[in-house]
Formats: structure tokens, sequence, C-alpha cells
């Protein structure tokens, strides 16, 4: 089994929240998001930082995007995951982007999946939807 709940650099949370780390920094300071020191750096724990993933994750409004897709391979930590005898449900947070995957249980338990986990979601499908937003 892979090791439990990293607490992680500003500048990883940054990357995994799809912002600066000047963003986590101020949200650190105003008390929105919970700290911690490790080797006398700021850090943030895995489980808060998920929980305050899932609070970001309100639906975003497509924006002004010109033209986007999302790409096949994305960089996330676990928000959620629930297992029942044979499966496993796993919802991961990878910057504005919710991915849920649903594997095998045994595949979740050897891989060490719980909150605040930071794991690659390897996104392979024959059917992908690319829009285009009108201006």
């Amino acid at each position: 089994m892979l090791s439990t709940v990293p607490n992680l650099r500003v500048s990883e949370a940054a990357a995994l929240l799809g912002v600066s780390d000047d963003t986590v920094r101020r949200w650190i300071d105003q008390g929105r998001l919970p700290s911690t020191q490790e080797n006398g750096r700021m850090a943030v724990e895995g489980q808060a930082l998920a929980a305050f993933a899932q609070q970001l994750a309100e639906t975003p409004e497509p924006g002004a995007t010109a033209a986007a897709s999302a790409r096949n391979r994305m960089r996330g930590i676990v928000t959620r995951v629930l297992k029942d005898g044979v499966m496993a449900q796993v919802e991961m947070q990878a910057g504005p982007f919710r991915v849920v995957s649903l594997m095998s249980r045994e595949a979740a338990d050897e891989l060490g999946l719980e909150p605040g986990v930071v794991a690659v979601a390897s996104i392979k499908s024959t059917h992908v939807v690319v829009e285009i937003p009108e201006a």
C-alpha cells in the first residue's frame, strides 16, 4: 500500500486548485485554508485541501473561453471515496474539474485512495464532447 495522506507545499496546493501560490497564501492568511509548518515551510494537509477543493468546486461558469479541451492526464486531489464489497467510486478535484472514476475496491485499496491523496486521472474515452461557447 502506498503512503497515506501527505502534507503539500503551497505551490503543490496551488497547482492542484488551479490558482497561484499567492492566492493559496492569501486564503491561509484569511483563515479560509488551514496550514501547518513542515521543515520550516508552510504546508497544507491533504485532507484539508480536499475539503477546501470541494467547497471551491461549485460548477464554474464557462467564462470567456474561446476554445479549450481538457488534457488526457489531470493531476488532482482525491476528495471522496465510496466503497462497497466489490466496487469503489473515487472523486477527484483537478483544478476546476471534478473527475469521478469507478474501479474495483481492490484497486482503490492497493492505491491507498482516500480524501487528500494526490493522484493522476488518465482519461481514455471514445466519446468526448468538446464545446466552444458563443462569444
